[in-house]
């Protein structure tokens, strides 16, 4: 039996897409020597978060946990030259997110809500792309493309013509389409250099994310004769 000739050809693509959504991580923390004050001192800092942030129109269920943990620490501490541990509380770290459209103004009002907010949670500030299927979909069929393209080349060069295509090797990766525009900060951070003071209301954005950068690639057989 004649063994089937065969050509196989990666194609690869790279689009470049503008984030449309803002998503702001917070971080809750503190510490209590009962585990039942420690639960209940994550409840009061989660509501003040809940409460700042509804001032600027974000409901109760718009603000998501990432995390959750309470957990027991210890301290070391040298006695008679040997060395040893104690119980020193329960410590919560309860982590949230928030998203909403890339908007300057919007961005602006939240952190002027969570620069009042008494829980003063730590933050980080992303930009994202808001529908990710369809620039995965954008990508996916200019890999398959470019690898048409080439095997249409290398077919011409070779003096075989395509036929069928036999296989597409596509392994499904995660392709990350967020990029990060502040760092982890305290809320300390946006009263600073009067950004906030008591005669100004609302901390000014001007802020225009970079476009980010994908790739992918797809691999095509086609049956050559």
């Amino acid at each position: 039996m004649e063994k089937t000739r065969t050509v196989r050809v990666t194609g690869r693509a790279v689009l470049r897409v503008t984030p449309d959504q803002i998503c702001i991580y917070l971080t809750l923390e503190g510490q209590d020597q009962n585990y039942e004050l420690a639960v209940e001192k994550s409840a009061e800092k989660t509501r003040a978060v809940k409460e700042s942030l509804a001032t600027v129109g974000f409901d109760s269920e718009d603000i998501r946990t990432t995390r959750f943990s309470i957990d027991p620490e210890y301290e070391g501490y040298d006695e008679n030259g040997v060395w040893k541990q104690r119980f020193t509380g329960y410590r919560f770290n309860h982590g949230l997110k928030v998203l909403f459209d890339a908007d300057k103004e919007k961005l602006g009002q939240v952190f002027s809500a969570l620069a009042h907010c008494s829980a003063k949670p730590e933050f980080r500030v992303s930009y994202r792309v808001k529908d990710q299927e369809k620039a995965k979909s954008e990508l996916i069929a200019k890999a398959v493309e470019d690898a048409k393209e080439k095997a249409k080349v290398l077919a011409d060069a070779s003096g075989v013509s395509l036929k069928e295509i036999i296989s597409i090797d596509y392994s499904f990766s995660t392709i990350e389409m967020e990029t990060s525009m502040m760092n982890y900060a305290r809320c300390e951070t946006l009263t600073a250099g009067k950004l906030l003071d008591s005669g100004n209301t609302q901390i000014d954005i001007d802020v225009d994310p970079e476009d980010i950068e994908i790739t992918d690639n797809v691999t095509l057989v086609w049956e050559i004769a």
